[in-house]
């Protein structure tokens, strides 16, 4: 089979050469019909450079972001100039072994079409390690996908799963997830996890935050991704619904010679409805916006 290796890389000059060195015996002895992708994503240091340098290799490409956009927008960009049959992914940092391609790979092989992997051992202390499993264990509770590491970097899969994952923000944390709910044949690799050996993490404790708001975006994108005026449409005659509820107890009571005007269940009825009206509106938007939506890797690149 045809491989893509995707390598997203924001500051990471060090570790650019040794990463090469180490990747290009396993692929070779994989296939010899191979690419290998560098995103660089707006690095400050000479991780531009290098790579240009690198570029000269026929079976080397790059590309440069317009600034520095984030994991999964470099994920999003090396998927789709991918050329191959299967698509590998794992981080620049080192601190994934090439080598575990070839088991990887090989499950790829047994009928699957996402394979994930799962650092089953991480040179972290059980402390550190306790965050990462809370996440992991709600992500499979919401997204009812079964990953032991939804976050690994080490990911491997057919050209179309790639093709099809919808990448920006924080959602590469959650490609395991897409590529369950997509109805693809999952499966899991355990990985080694290496210590870094140069530079330094550019992970921080902000990621859990913006991984529970990311988390719930995924979820929603998972359920009403093409369906937007289901979630907001459901809301708005929730809403709208107590809010006639509302409107016509207090009629019967004028009818019948009440006097409503002063009483603020009548505010409280007309705010439900108009709010009602408010959330129908905006899923026709959605649906409108969702139908018309599309986004070119190429306006990406410098």
């Amino acid at each position: 089979m045809s491989i893509s290796i995707v390598f997203p890389m924001y500051n990471e000059e060090e570790n650019i050469l040794p990463l090469l060195n180490l990747t290009l015996p396993v692929v070779s002895s994989i296939t010899k019909n191979f690419e290998i992708i560098f995103v660089n994503d707006g690095s400050s240091d000479k991780t531009a450079t290098i790579l240009n340098q690198l570029k000269k290799e026929k079976y080397i490409k790059v590309y440069h972001l317009k600034k520095n956009m984030g994991k999964a927008t470099a994920l999003y960009v090396g998927f789709q100039k991918a050329t191959k049959e299967v698509v590998v992914t794992m981080d620049s940092d080192l601190q994934d072994d090439p080598k575990d391609m070839i088991a990887m790979i090989s499950k790829l092989q047994e009928g699957y079409d996402f394979v994930n992997g799962w650092k089953d051992r991480k040179h972290k202390g059980t402390l550190r390690e306790l965050p990462s499993t809370i996440y992991n264990g709600m992500t499979r509770a919401i997204t009812g996908a079964s990953f032991h590491d939804m976050n690994c970097p080490f990911k491997v899969m057919r050209a179309q799963v790639a093709k099809d994952l919808f990448l920006y923000g924080g959602m590469h944390r959650y490609i395991p997830a897409q590529a369950y709910n997509m109805g693809y044949k999952v499966a899991e690799v355990s990985v080694k996890n290496l210590p870094r050996q140069f530079g330094e993490s550019k992970y921080g404790s902000i990621r859990i935050f913006r991984g529970l708001m990311d988390l719930v975006t995924v979820k929603f994108l998972m359920n009403y991704q093409t369906r937007p005026l289901h979630v907001f449409g459901s809301l708005g005659l929730l809403f709208g619904g107590i809010g006639l509820l509302v409107d016509l107890y207090l009629y019967i009571f004028w009818v019948l010679g009440g006097s409503i005007g002063t009483r603020p269940l009548l505010m409280l009825g007309v705010l439900l409805t108009v709010i009602g009206v408010q959330f129908f509106s905006f899923g026709l938007i959605a649906e409108m916006i969702t139908n018309n939506v599309s986004r070119d890797a190429d306006l990406l690149i410098k």
